[in-house]
């Protein structure tokens, strides 16, 4: 069997919430790493922050020429669980993959994704947090690009609510 001598992306498995540690190691011991992320809307002791989340967690993109560098060391590095493995070898990425996530992102260096609702219209949802706590409505739909729109049974009648899509759950 030969090994090609041009670098190709292989998939590393990170430690647990460990992605910036093993791409700053990774990094200092001269690889090449890529690790796409997202803008992810989060709520947390009562508020919403956007934060930057992998866009896949626990894993993120090394470059290798399997030939010339001493790969191994990938393994023990301080975030990494280890290498993805096909049989013996480290598991390619096929071409055009990472060049595909890296013409999604933003001028921020994020990875877009389309806006979809968790939730189809008529699907009854729980509101988690805000003034409406513990109520029960029926998702209507999108109101804009952040939030939506659900209807709440007050008084007799339904009453249309907007508010942050992560202040439901289902039911």
């Amino acid at each position: 069997m030969t090994i090609d001598s041009t670098p190709r992306w292989y998939v590393v498995h990170t430690r647990p919430r460990a992605e910036a540690r093993a791409v700053l190691n990774l990094d200092r011991q001269g690889f090449t790493c890529y690790l796409p992320r997202y803008v992810k809307r989060r709520r947390h002791a009562r508020r919403v922050e956007t934060v930057a989340a992998p866009l896949f967690p626990r894993y993120l993109f090394v470059a290798l020429d399997l030939a010339r560098q001493q790969w191994w060391s990938v393994r023990s590095t301080f975030g990494v669980a280890d290498l993805v493995f096909n049989g013996e070898q480290p598991a390619r990425i096929p071409s055009g993959v990472i060049q595909d996530l890296k013409a999604r992102e933003d001028e921020h260096g994020f990875v877009g994704l389309p806006r979809r609702p968790q939730f189809a219209p008529g699907d009854q949802v729980r509101i988690v947090d805000g003034v409406f706590s513990a109520c029960l409505g029926l998702f209507e739909g999108m109101a804009d690009r952040e939030r939506v729109a659900v209807l709440l049974d007050l008084l007799g009648r339904k009453v249309r609510v907007v508010m942050d899509e992560v202040m439901l759950a289902a039911v």
